[in-house]
């Protein structure tokens, strides 16, 4: 047998909660018992909680609950590792190469029946997704290792391409890929502030000499949401914003990252209810709103039907200069 088939020969053998020896298990699989503790030595670097006790009566077995824990995937539960790689490949998740060994693996130790249908269900999905360059995927690995051990990190971050990078030090809490982004979270030393920054703008990262304790009630998916939507949900004084139009239009944007937080009820068909902060609708909403053009009629509140007309008129003047311009250079 191969070494891997001698690996999970051990585990099965070791199912039994009982402590076997070395000398048992090269007994029960016919092989040389240096075979044993080189296959032991190789489960306990995978992760295998295999304890050896010394004496008499010693032996290996197997730590707790892991000998009631089923060593094989269903299909279902197959099927659902193979697309979530799929989904991690596509989204830029930094460690797809150690990702893609696992789903190998899972691939090797299956009959041809199960290997068939895995290979027909991860054929079936596709994602598309603006590719993450090797640099970025690098820039995640040190994040994701600094976050794990609490090590803080020398930054050098430009806002924009025309910008002048500015150093600090950021103690990383959290990554959080949204819409095709990756952000990390943390606590920002130059500004003494928690803040969150996009990893594709981060120019350099070196460990630093110092580090830190995360916050145990952390969010950064929720620090993230908040921080895009700075009174939109959470204002003291929140509008209704009440919304007629298609389906169609309603269904999309309600998906939105903004309206489908914002949602409180879908009321008879082709009309929707939202609750926002009013400054938001004298900011970005109604650039959220534009592209929908005539498919909405906004009800309710008049201000955000003045706003929706100010932007409107500001983008027709926008584009009517653009368009004198060009007629008096062909002209």
């Amino acid at each position: 047998m191969s070494k891997a088939d001698n690996m999970l020969s051990i585990l099965w053998l070791l199912r039994s909660g009982k402590r076997v020896t070395a000398q048992q298990l090269a007994d029960d699989l016919e092989i040389h018992v240096r075979t044993v503790y080189r296959c032991i030595d190789s489960l306990c670097a995978s992760g295998a909680p295999i304890i050896a006790d010394a004496g008499p009566n010693g032996g290996y077995r197997l730590l707790g609950e892991f000998v009631d824990s089923p060593l094989l995937f269903d299909s279902e539960e197959q099927k659902a590792l193979v697309h979530a790689s799929v989904f991690a490949r596509e989204a830029g998740y930094p460690f797809t190469d150690a990702l893609s060994r696992a789903v190998d693996k899972l691939k090797r130790y299956t009959n041809e029946e199960q290997l068939e249908r895995i290979n027909r269900h991860s054929s079936g999905l596709a994602v598309i997704q603006t590719p993450t360059d090797a640099r970025e995927i690098e820039l995640l690995r040190g994040l994701e290792e600094a976050i794990a051990r609490g090590e803080s990190l020398n930054m050098d971050y430009a806002k924009g391409p025309e910008l002048t990078p500015s150093h600090r030090v950021l103690d990383p809490y959290g990554i959080v890929h949204w819409k095709g982004l990756w952000y990390v979270a943390g606590f920002c030393r130059l500004r003494q502030e928690i803040r969150s920054f996009r990893v594709d703008r981060i120019i350099r990262l070196e460990a630093a000499d110092t580090r830190f304790e995360r916050p145990a009630a952390f969010s950064a998916r929720d620090f993230l949401l908040h921080s895009l939507l700075p009174d939109s949900l959470e204002a003291e004084t929140l509008v209704t914003v009440r919304l007629q139009g298609h389906e169609h239009a309603l269904n999309e944007l309600c998906k939105h990252w903004l309206f489908g937080h914002a949602l409180i009820e879908r009321r008879r068909p082709g009309e929707a209810l939202f609750k926002l902060g009013e400054l938001s609708l004298k900011t970005y909403v109604p650039y959220f709103l534009l592209p929908y053009g005539k498919s909405l009629k906004i009800l309710e509140p008049q201000i955000l039907i003045d706003r929706m007309a100010e932007v409107s008129l500001e983008m027709f003047k926008h584009y009517e200069a653009m368009q004198i311009k060009s007629e008096d250079q062909k002209g």
